[in-house]
């Protein structure tokens, strides 16, 4: 008999083919990724080893696409000569902080490679449509050009008046350059908004495009999650907010906070800017854009930018510096919250060392499979002391930290695996005391409205949800 057509034949080579799969991932999967990381790929692999294996071809890798790391290579000498003219500046000095967060200082030039730069205007903006109104204020004021990057443009009644107001830009004979997310605003929506700018002359591109026969296609799962406003070179936006109305499907109203930056941190924003736009038009943004700020303020400020294109988690590694040098009080905010074993042993130190952890969370959640995983932690959270506020009047969008009243950050990313490893964010460091406190009352404003977890009644809750989130936790490396 021929042996392809016995089937035990094929149950035998099936059974075989498990066992090679597993061996062989046992040894390339704990290859440069974080513990956590690796025991969860082998336990899928050990379980599914097909379905496995392709996963992990599919988005196992951090590694962008051969000829986007060659963009990137051929860009670094350009932003090397931005943050050799940056610290020539006077105002590119580092500001006088307690001797525990010299090291953090350092450590962001070191990762982010841009300076800390004084003299600049800090606005925080948590009103979600009076954000929108200084946007498109600050749009119509443009006389040279208009840069904008968001992971969601949607094409609603906000989207429209963004649109409007560039297009009005445009007719002044202003250049409007628009980057949106691929996933983030979806196909259905870039396929009609797209066209109606372009038909108006402002220069819009996706970011990490999606397409077997593109040449820079990116996978799916890494998304540039940024959103930056640039308006002349002298006003710039950045934070957690989009594009899009804040009244969603889901009848949630959003929680957000923006900063409105003036000086010379802008440049940096401009920067992080033009190398999005590089890797997705080719285009080389002319010196032009880059002219000098003059100050318009007291404020030491820093852009740090993250994503896969470094070689490690720029944000990740700030917070946990940050964390460690904190001595009074640390306030997280995020609407997503899965960390690694390096953040939880930060908070735990911080804890013993006699410093108050707050945690706000956003009890709604837009994936449930994130929710159950994010509760996971509450447990080693209140264990530890830390305290854990969860709010639930709106969908909490927000994403700042503010250490000790003295350092704040404010920006795109979220504390979890995706942010630290997988997407393209921004953030902004303010090393001031007077921002620091006011955002520090902007997060006590959330969290007295926030419904604090207290460990007995959460022990309390039902064995099935506890197993859910415990399994959803296994795989929360992945998430």
């Amino acid at each position: 008999m021929i042996p392809w057509r016995d089937p035990r034949f094929w149950a035998e080579l099936f059974v075989i083919s498990d066992w090679i799969i597993r061996v062989v991932m046992a040894g390339v999967v704990p290859f440069r990724r974080v513990p956590s990381a690796a025991m969860a790929w082998l336990l899928f692999i050990f379980a599914f080893p097909w379905v496995g294996l392709a996963a992990f071809l599919l988005i196992g890798s951090f590694r962008l696409p051969k000829a986007r790391l060659e963009q990137i290579a051929r860009l670094r000498e350009r932003l090397d000569e931005l943050a050799r003219r940056m610290r020539r500046d006077p105002r590119a000095r580092r500001p006088r902080l307690k001797p525990e967060f010299d090291g953090a200082v350092m450590l962001a030039e070191h990762l982010g490679h841009l300076p800390i730069v004084g003299g600049n205007g800090v606005e925080l903006l948590p009103d979600y449509d009076g954000t929108i109104d200084r946007i498109v204020t600050d749009i119509d004021a443009a006389t040279r050009h208009a840069h904008l990057l968001f992971y969601i443009f949607e094409d609603d009644v906000v989207g429209a008046r963004v649109v409007d107001a560039l297009g009005r830009a445009v007719k002044r004979g202003v250049t409007c350059r628009v980057l949106i997310d691929t996933i983030g605003t979806g196909a259905r929506t870039l396929r009609r908004l797209l066209p109606r700018m372009r038909a108006l002359g402002i220069e819009a591109h996706e970011t990490l495009p999606l397409g077997i026969f593109r040449r820079k296609a990116a996978r799916f799962d890494l998304r540039n999650h940024r959103k930056i406003v640039v308006i002349d070179g002298q006003v710039a936006y950045t934070g957690s907010q989009n594009i899009v109305e804040s009244f969603g499907d889901d009848g949630l109203w959003n929680d957000e906070m923006v900063v409105r930056l003036e000086g010379p941190v802008v440049i940096q924003l401009q920067g992080t800017f033009a190398a999005d736009w590089f890797l997705e038009s080719d285009e080389m943004l002319p010196d032009e854009v880059f002219t000098e700020v003059p100050a318009c303020g007291t404020v030491a400020c820093q852009v740090l930018p993250s994503g896969p294109g470094f070689p490690v988690g720029n944000y990740q590694r700030l917070l946990v510096a940050l964390i460690h040098g904190a001595r009074r009080r640390v306030i997280l905010t995020t609407p997503y919250f899965i960390p690694d074993e390096a953040l939880l042993q930060a908070l735990h130190t911080a804890v013993l060392r006699g410093t108050r952890v707050d945690l706000v969370v956003s009890e709604n959640l837009d994936s449930r499979f994130v929710a159950l995983a994010q509760a996971s932690y509450y447990d080693d959270l209140l264990e530890f002391g830390v305290h854990v506020h969860r709010y639930r009047e709106r969908f909490l969008h927000a994403k700042h930290v503010t250490i000790d009243d003295e350092i704040c950050v404010i920006g795109s990313s979220n504390l979890d695996i995706r942010s630290f490893r997988l997407n393209n964010e921004v953030s902004v460091v303010c090393y001031d005391s007077g921002i620091a406190s006011q955002l520090r009352a902007e997060a006590e404003r959330t969290m007295a409205k926030a419904t604090p977890l207290e460990a007995p009644r959460w022990a309390g809750r039902h064995w099935v949800r506890q197993a859910g989130e415990n399994l959803a936790r296994l795989l929360s490396p992945l998430l």
